[in-house]
């Protein structure tokens, strides 16, 4: 099989070449963002006509926290959409016959039920702070749903939880929450900084998936001949805030106090999926959320030493 992975710089698509360059009969195509613009729709229809792969994942995205989302939400809406109807339509276009899609668990409404399962989706308002992120992300997945029902191409999608893992993006400011609180605490540990401001009330509660899992879920949903429309990926269990915090310091070895900055926003409250449906599949995630962190402050101090830290 020859395998389109896009974005495969980031976090997840470097964790999926991990994952696939253990396979004997696949042949990765990559792609950097300066050799392909995935927003050009002309550059994205020449490659797929070049390279002719036999499959795709498109992992790209412009990503980011609550502060990117709320500060640049036309950026992330214009973009996320460009990704999406340039790598799915220009795929079919080229006869690609298997496309996974990768979303997001924002795209579920604020409020809804929790677990969250697949079938909540569009029942109910978005979490406003990333809802530009949060409607791209829809459509891509329905256009996926759709190119599928009327061509008969096995386009499908998954939406996995909060991912963390080597190689994430750790911007102070427009990192997403568990970056974030990696590089806080490593540089008040060595600065000696008696104290660290931790956004919100540390009430809400979040699912985390190291990167690596989810990488193993891509794998597994393109085994299957008939897999779901759209799947979620996450572990079924969720930490709360404050729990998270806690445990970064823990790992990082910081020992000062952690004070909570209550005028910041929280988001969502909950944000726990429903993985039941992949679980009946078949996968389930191997990396608890103690080790994954363990393993990701590690990846860490060695991006910093080696200069290849992102953000």
């Amino acid at each position: 099989m020859k395998l389109f992975i896009s974005g495969h710089t980031g976090m997840v698509g470097s964790a999926l070449v991990r994952r696939f360059q253990k396979l004997p009969d696949v042949s990765l195509v990559t792609r950097t963002r300066k050799e392909l613009d995935l927003t050009n729709q002309a550059a994205v229809s020449a490659f797929y006509a070049a390279e002719r792969p036999d499959a795709a994942i498109i992992a790209a995205g412009k990503v980011g926290g609550i502060h990117a989302n709320s500060t640049y939400p036309a950026e992330f809406i214009r973009e996320n959409l460009a990704i999406a109807m340039n790598c799915i339509h220009e795929a079919w276009n080229a006869g690609v016959k298997r496309l996974l899609f990768l979303g997001s668990s924002c795209i579920y409404p604020k409020l809804a039920p929790q677990p969250m399962s697949e079938d909540c989706l569009l029942t109910s308002a978005l979490e406003k702070t990333n809802e530009a992120y949060a409607i791209a992300k829809i459509a891509g997945l329905k256009m996926a749903e759709h190119y599928r029902k009327q061509y008969g191409v096995i386009y499908h999608s998954a939406m996995p939880t909060n991912l963390y893992g080597p190689g994430d993006n750790y911007h102070p400011q427009n990192s997403h929450v568990m970056p974030a609180l990696i590089r806080r605490f490593h540089e008040a540990t060595i600065a000696g900084q008696p104290e660290v401001i931790a956004w919100g009330t540390g009430r809400p509660q979040r699912e985390f998936l190291h990167a690596d899992d989810l990488a193993d879920a891509c794998a597994f949903l393109l085994q299957l001949e008939n897999p779901p429309d759209l799947v979620n990926v996450g572990c079924g269990t969720d930490v709360t805030i404050r729990e998270l915090v806690e445990m970064v310091a823990e790992v990082v070895g910081y020992h000062g106090q952690i004070i909570w900055d209550k005028s910041k926003p929280d988001g969502t409250p909950r944000k726990l999926l429903d993985t039941t449906h992949l679980n009946h599949l078949g996968w389930k995630p191997r990396i608890a959320l103690k080790e994954g962190l363990t393993l990701t402050y590690q990846a860490f101090l060695e991006e910093s030493r080696s200069h290849s830290l992102r953000g």
